[in-house]
């Protein structure tokens, strides 16, 4: 014998079930794009910030190399595109540090 199921009080506990979640577990807020989640000191140079990202871009590099030697096929030269297009950056950075001292 199947039980009696009554489609009024099973909406009603579905309605119930929503507002109780809406109003006890509400969805977390959107994090704004303009927030930024770190922010450089001010009284870091832009010789100094320039230097600490080069040291980062050539971080990055080598473990793209690192991790593309262990690689194979197209993962492999995507590893490797990479590491390419951050020592460009870096040569960008270390172009433009060399010409500001001078």
């Amino acid at each position: 014998m199947k039980p009696m199921t009554h489609p009024e009080k099973d909406l009603d506990g579905e309605a119930a079930r929503r507002a109780l979640d809406y109003y006890l577990n509400p969805t977390p807020p959107h994090a704004s794009i303009d927030v930024l989640p770190w922010t450089v000191r001010e009284d870091v140079s832009s010789e100094q910030a320039s230097a600490h990202a080069m040291a980062l871009l050539r971080c990055a590099a080598a473990t793209a190399q690192e991790t593309g030697n262990h690689q194979q096929g197209t993962t492999r030269e995507v590893l490797f595109a990479l590491m390419h297009m951050l020592n460009m950056a870096r040569a960008l950075l270390e172009q433009r540090q060399g010409s500001s001292i001078t």
